[in-house]
């Protein structure tokens, strides 16, 4: 009994077990499906909405960035960065860059890239020093010492001392030379104390002595041992130049269909690390010479060139073209037309007074369209301390003129035209052949005509034309004379520059007088302004008097670039090439930075 009853307990226990098991695995199966299968079509809700949210904050990082880009563009600036290659055309022909013999316009521009010299004609009216640090003068004004900078370098590598200076002012002493600069340096003696100072010691007092110390220097390693009168023709002149300049050539390439007329240089300059004033920004500098001007315009409109140098040629409506910026560098200089006083009609007195008279020089250059261009109404331009209005030549009165030359002897003919003994008042002007030349002389020939004078027109090449200033080989002359900072104009009116028989005196008048030469020779020899403009005086009065050239315009350079050129300064400068002043800082290349 008690057996069965353990067996029966024992079976009731696992029933009962077996139902509680059921009762949690259907328990288990009610919890699982309430939390589990109930809610999975929820979970498929979930998904899309964290999904959702998921793309909400990738579209937002994707604008975050964007807008960042586009306040980064606002917040950066357009600015000029080193490099670029800058091309530069230029009317006529390279013939020779030796500083002591350039004398045309491409051969300035190729010879002031690569010689630099011990100072430049700053914009400033200043001298500005490049391979001189300094110079001193004594209390009278006979000696200057010029003191260089230390460890200058000629661009093959070999130093730059005094003994290059010295050798390259004593070459243009040198007759045999035959450099246009020799006879402003007659009488001078240099000396080279150390590699680092030169010593000029001069015959007279001369204030305008530091102004002539703008010619580049040569290397006397690689010259000295040429003959003297072969150095003009050398071959270092234009394929194997070496100087000091911010720029050393590469190579020259001569480009000619057989018609010189279309001849092209091309002259590949590149920067000059040792450079006195630092290394020059641009990566390269290349000069294309253009022998026919319509092929440099075509040139620079076709975006061939970078700038285009504007003397020569007429370029004043290419400045209004899109994206060409016109700089207008008005110089220190004069344009006159030259009467040679030594023969013909023009040796007499009344008939040079009555063509100034005759001459309305404002209407002609209205007609040229310069806005920034002063006139020149006597030897000295208007912002130089010696300018005197006193003594400036005669404002346009053709009445005036008209009644000069009729009590002058010279009476009108049938044609208009005057003569005097059987001889016709008329002569021949010579200019260089350009555009604006031409216009000149035009309006010249109808205003001189309007009185009674005949004036033939000739106009020469390049070449001709320098022959034609070298000999004075012409009857009157249209010309513009470099007058610089100072007012020294000694060379330009003096009588011993006025010599028919030596070439290159510049002279172009054959003005001779006693009184002017007395009064020049003083005026340079001052070394007080305010005396140098109390000695000027007789040559004023003496010029307006005798009226030795007609003043017409202070002329200027169109410089034209494609774009802006950071550094280029505006002017005024005394020549031409001046405008290579601070040619090491220009920029072309421009970039985004942030400031």
């Amino acid at each position: 009994m008690r057996l069965s009853q353990l067996v029966r307990r024992a079976r009731q226990k696992i029933v009962h077990g077996q139902k509680q098991v059921e009762k949690l695995s259907d328990k288990a199966g009610k919890h699982l499906e309430q939390h589990f299968f109930n809610r999975f079509e929820r979970l498929l809700y979930v998904r899309r909405f964290v999904i959702g949210w998921m793309g909400l904050l990738i579209l937002l990082i994707i604008a975050v960035f964007a807008q960042d880009l586009g306040l980064s563009a606002y917040y950066q600036t357009l600015k000029m960065i080193p490099g670029g290659i800058y091309t530069e055309g230029v009317y006529g022909r390279f013939t020779n860059a030796n500083p002591i013999y350039a004398t045309s316009e491409a051969d300035r521009t190729i010879s002031r890239l690569v010689f630099a010299s011990l100072f430049v004609n700053g914009d400033n009216g200043k001298l500005q020093p490049v391979l001189a640090s300094s110079y001193s003068v004594n209390s009278i004004g006979t000696v200057y010492t010029i003191h260089l900078r230390p460890h200058l370098l000629w661009q093959d590598g070999k130093p730059l001392t005094s003994s290059d200076v010295a050798y390259t002012y004593h070459l243009i002493q040198n007759p045999n030379a035959l450099s246009p600069l020799e006879s402003s340096w007659q009488g001078v003696q240099i000396t080279t104390p150390n590699p680092l100072t030169i010593v000029f010691t001069l015959p007279d007092p001369l204030a305008s002595f530091p102004y002539s110390l703008t010619t580049g220097i040569l290397p006397r390693h690689i010259l000295s041992g040429m003959p003297v009168a072969d150095l003009r023709s050398a071959d270092f002149n234009t394929i194997h130049m070496v100087g000091s300049g911010p720029f050393s050539l590469q190579g020259v390439q001569v480009t000619s269909n057989g018609n010189p007329s279309d001849d092209e240089s091309t002259i590949a300059l590149k920067p000059f690390v040792h450079y006195a004033l630092g290394k020059p920004k641009l990566h390269k500098f290349i000069v294309d010479v253009y022998a026919n001007s319509n092929q440099l315009i075509q040139a620079f409109q076709g975006g061939q060139l970078t700038a285009l140098d504007g003397s020569g040629i007429s370029i004043k409506n290419l400045s209004h073209r899109h994206g060409v910026i016109a700089h207008d560098l008005v110089l220190r200089a004069a344009n006159m037309v030259f009467f040679k006083m030594s023969s013909g009609v023009l040796a007499d007195q009344q008939v040079r007074q009555a063509l100034i008279s005759g001459a309305n020089v404002k209407a002609i250059v209205k007609q040229l369209g310069y806005k920034k261009t002063p006139l020149v109404r006597e030897p000295f331009l208007k912002d130089q301390f010696t300018y005197n209005p006193t003594y400036a030549q005669a404002d346009y009165n053709p009445s005036h003129a008209r009644a000069l030359l009729s009590t002058d002897g010279w009476q009108l003919g049938a044609h208009g035209i005057r003569s005097k003994q059987g001889q016709s008042l008329a002569f021949t002007l010579t200019a260089a052949n350009t555009q604006a030349n031409h216009l000149v002389v035009s309006l010249l020939q109808k205003q001189w005509q309007a009185i009674g004078v005949r004036v033939s027109a000739q106009y020469l090449g390049p070449v001709d034309f320098q022959n034609a200033l070298t000999y004075h080989q012409y009857q009157a002359l249209l010309n513009g004379i470099s007058i610089g900072i100072d007012p020294d104009v000694f060379v330009y009116w003096a009588s011993s520059q006025a010599s028919i028989n030596v070439p290159n005196d510049l002279n172009f008048s054959q003005f001779q007088n006693s009184t002017a030469d007395s009064s020049l020779e003083a005026g340079r020899t001052r070394l007080d302004p305010a005396l140098r403009v109390i000695e000027y005086q007789p040559f004023l009065q003496a010029w307006q008097q005798y009226a030795p050239a007609l003043g017409l315009y202070q002329p200027r350079l169109l410089y034209l670039t494609n774009g802006p050129v950071q550094g280029l300064e505006n002017g005024p400068i005394v020549t031409s090439a001046d405008r290579f002043n601070n040619v090491q800082n220009w920029e072309i290349l421009q970039a985004r930075v942030t400031d």
